[in-house]
């Protein structure tokens, strides 16, 4: 079944509204219009949660509904609704036509169609039944317990979601996309006498919950994070000053992610907020930094066959060889701006309106042995997993907290250390990337990005690199 037949049911044949009146009122509520379209969506979403060795919290929900968005020049108009009937849009389309006062613009051409598709369209809710989940969990809890005698707790959730959407523009072209997402996560508490520490580690995509039911898969994860807790249990407190740097491959990438990829996104540059407003052309990283949003990569929980306005994804190229080459765009800002839509317009629900979000993003792969790179430090820190973060999107400036790190000493990895923070700003971070290595690698699978209160799955990936001069809070005495 293609995308629009299952649509068609979805939204229509359970509904009883007529396409064809549908179509009418869209095209009526967009008339002189710059742009709009009307976003239908449905979604089953789940999760269970194990704490302790027992299910402490199990959730189902399905929603269903619509969001109409019209566009006039800078102004949108914006309403949606969880009812899916035809008075419910009509009551919609004379909200969003306030936005026109007297506006009379040039409807723009609708999104190219595609006939892609990046992931399977079948629903992992409908495979596995609970008990198999449940299992799955418990197992866990088990296999992490009999590692090691030191771990006090352990966590682990699973969480589904199967979503499909329609998108009906002004001329009446419609596109489609069923999206499914699974995520499984673990934690574990270690200790030993007074101290306690943690580890986490998780996976997920745009798959099936049966991949994580093979014992290998969910084995590696759970070895991982109490790995990691162990690890911070023998750390000492960590350096502080202006030191070398050097970040793992994977999920340091959401470093790059914060102070970086979110002042190349199209809206942020079209009002002059961010620190790359305006710098198209321009040197902003180190020779040798490429970085590239990527919606189109299989299976990967950033991915989108198409995006929430109907843009199929692409590779867009935003750093190359250390020179700004462009932003990521939605149609709105793409339009006022001159520019194309990459594939990044992108909104929680059908209760949010479209914005330009990243997708997967990442710094392509250097020339260096991972090795070499750690030999070439006499001395500084080594960031192999980060946890929070925040950045200054008008300044670049981030602070960034490590959630495993080591000492360099001498070119060899040393102690584990607790409590250090990296402190800087992106685009002069960029700057200061001294080593690429040519180990590239994305991570597992567990990211989520906000913005303006909207949450989505995002991506992000690096090769091992060495940054020079980088300012490191720490905790040592």
């Amino acid at each position: 079944m293609t995308d629009l037949a299952l649509t068609d049911r979805l939204f229509f044949a359970h509904t009883g509204m007529d396409r064809g009146r549908v179509e009418a009122l869209v095209s009526e509520a967009l008339a002189g219009m710059d742009d709009g379209e009307l976003f239908l969506e449905y979604r089953q979403s789940e999760s269970l949660a194990l704490d302790d060795g027992r299910i402490k919290a199990a959730n189902f929900d399905t929603t269903r509904g619509f969001g109409l968005r019209a566009v006039a020049a800078e102004a949108a108009g914006y309403a949606h609704a969880s009812e899916l009937s035809e008075a419910a849009i009509r009551r919609a389309a004379q909200t969003v036509r306030a936005v026109a006062s007297g506006y009379s613009g040039t409807m723009a051409e609708p999104p190219s169609g595609t006939n892609r598709s990046l992931y399977t369209e079948e629903n992992p809710l409908g495979f596995v039944s609970l008990d198999e989940k449940t299992r799955l969990l418990t197992s866990i809890d088990a296999y992490a317990r009999s590692r090691d005698p030191r771990v006090r707790q352990v966590m682990a959730s699973l969480s589904g979601l199967w979503q499909a959407v329609e998108i009906i523009c002004a001329d009446g072209s419609r596109v489609a996309d069923i999206r499914p997402l699974v995520r499984l996560n673990i934690a574990i508490v270690v200790g030993e006498g007074d101290r306690m520490e943690t580890g986490s580690a998780g996976a997920g995509g745009r798959v099936l919950y049966e991949r994580y039911l093979d014992p290998a898969r969910w084995m590696a994860l759970a070895d991982d994070a109490l790995r990691q807790a162990l690890v911070n249990l023998g750390s000492v407190p960590a350096p502080a000053g202006e030191m070398v740097v050097v970040l793992g491959p994977g999920w340091p990438g959401v470093m790059l992610h914060e102070a970086v990829g979110h002042g190349l996104e199209g809206d942020f540059n079209r009002r002059k907020t961010s620190a790359f407003s305006g710098r198209i052309g321009e040197r902003v990283a180190a020779e040798g930094v490429s970085v590239v949003d990527d919606g189109t990569l299989p299976d990967r929980r950033g991915s989108l066959s198409i995006d929430d306005e109907g843009t199929p994804s692409q590779t867009t190229v935003l750093i190359e060889n250390g020179i700004l080459k462009g932003y990521m765009q939605d149609r709105m800002n793409a339009r006022l701006t001159g520019a194309a839509a990459t594939g990044n317009g992108r909104r929680q629900s059908f209760a949010h309106a479209p914005m330009p979000r990243m997708t997967n993003t990442y710094m392509l792969a250097g020339r260096h042995d991972p090795k070499e790179i750690i030999a070439s430090v006499k001395s500084g820190l080594y960031a192999v997993q980060f946890g929070g973060g925040q950045v200054d999107i008008t300044s670049g400036k981030f602070v960034f907290s490590a959630a495993e790190a080591y000492r360099i000493e001498e070119g060899k990895i040393g102690p584990a250390v607790k409590g250090a923070t990296l402190i800087g700003n992106g685009p002069e971070a960029l700057k200061r990337v001294t080593m690429i290595g040519n180990d590239l690698a994305l991570d597992d699978g567990i990211g989520t990005c906000g913005k303006d209160g909207q949450s989505v799955p995002v991506g992000v990936g690096q090769p091992t690199l060495r940054m020079d001069g980088i300012t490191v809070g720490g905790t040592a005495a």
